[in-house]
């Protein structure tokens, strides 16, 4: 239908210029129109409510231009295949499982089950996420210990089993009457750090591990992704944030990029490539906050994203931006994006083809997450 009212409205459009322009037409030609339009404009840009009429009219039809740029977008998006989604069976030694996968499994009983990875990057715990996914289908993230046992899990797609009758259509209040008290706070030596009470996720300590259950808040506070550290690996987090260094900064890019493709895949749309270009400019945005201490879309020359963009010389046809920080991990940054309407709508729009990640740390070592989305 709204294709429908699209072709119609261009009709009756092309009808009026034709009624008021066509005789003019067919005696001086598209010249004379414009001639003809140009002196009619003159004649009435006096006239302020007239000129109101006009800018609320021009507004419309932007409008209308961009819901069919998008409409076309979708056309030549992609057909993903759809990956059959594996049989989860009941957690054999833990309350919580992840594609089947439990804490303490070896790294060859995994691959064995899901194949090769596709990624292995740096996180805050000073060991990799190794990534597992089929097109960013059936997606979770592995944290293995210098044993090569699993220590710790992720996914934001619905791969969880779980003794508790937790799945990812559990609302929060679900949740909270299945599991003991969310924890208040996590100790890191003598420091005792306070864990956020946003109802965007709540850490439980369940079977002597870490357990983080993230809520999506534009869903009902459904379960809409999970976190599982061993209490060994959480010990070896020795302060909030980590301290930074250069494969940090990169691992967190690629983990967010990851994960706004899992989210994508999660609602039906098509995967954004990297954008190796455009993560310079996002990384520069970063460290120009961390370094001057501020947080926003403008930065301290009045630049928005797209003069950043136009002035390193990127082209796009359509570009958005988002930010995040004081996280303590991407994870953390890309679920908080998706509980922010307007960061969520970036993640989530259809027209966008790439995206670029850029990463910076401050003097404390708090990270600031910018990401750089386009359509070229």
């Amino acid at each position: 239908m709204p294709k429908v009212r699209n072709i119609i409205f261009l009709l009756l459009v092309a009808g009026g210029l034709w009624h008021f322009y066509g005789e003019t037409f067919k005696q001086f030609g598209v010249q004379g129109v414009f001639e003809d339009i140009r002196s009619d404009v003159n004649g009435i840009k006096e006239n302020p409510e007239v000129m109101a009429a006009f800018e609320t009219l021009n507004k419309e039809f932007q409008l209308l231009i961009s819901e069919l740029t998008d409409q076309l977008s979708d056309k030549e998006q992609p057909i993903q295949k759809n990956v059959e989604k594996p049989t989860l069976d009941s957690p054999s030694e833990q309350s919580f499982s992840v594609h089947n996968v439990e804490l303490g499994d070896d790294r060859s009983e995994v691959e064995g089950k899901v194949g090769t990875h596709k990624r292995s990057s740096l996180n805050e715990y000073g060991v990799n996420w190794v990534t597992y996914h089929d097109n960013y289908q059936n997606f979770f993230m592995v944290a293995y210990n210098q044993q090569n046992k699993v220590s710790g899990l992720y996914t934001n797609q619905d791969l969880v089993s779980s003794t508790k009758d937790i799945t990812f259509k559990s609302s929060r209040d679900i949740v909270l009457s299945k599991l003991n008290e969310p924890l208040k706070s996590i100790r890191k030596g003598l420091v005792s750090y306070q864990i956020q009470n946003n109802q965007e996720y709540d850490t439980f300590l369940i079977d002597n591990h870490f357990v983080t259950i993230f809520y999506d808040k534009h869903e009902n506070k459904t379960v809409t992704a999970i976190q599982i550290i061993s209490d060994e690996l959480e010990k070896q987090k020795a302060e909030y944030f980590t301290d930074p260094s250069e494969e940090l900064k990169e691992g967190f890019e690629y983990q967010l990029f990851d994960l706004t493709n899992a989210a994508r895949v999660n609602h039906g749309l098509s995967i954004l490539s990297w954008e190796e270009s455009v993560r310079e400019t996002a990384r520069n945005h970063s460290k120009d906050m961390a370094d001057n201490n501020y947080f926003n879309h403008t930065n301290l020359e009045g630049q928005s994203p797209f003069d950043r963009m136009k002035e390193d010389d990127i082209a796009f046809r359509i570009a958005g931006e988002n930010l995040a920080t004081g996280q303590l991990s991407s994870i953390f940054a890309h679920e908080g994006l998706m509980n922010s309407l307007g960061h969520r709508e970036n993640i989530l729009q259809s027209g966008f083809e790439s995206l670029g990640v850029g990463v910076a740390f401050n003097e404390e070592s708090r990270p600031y997450y910018t990401e750089n989305f386009l359509t070229q």
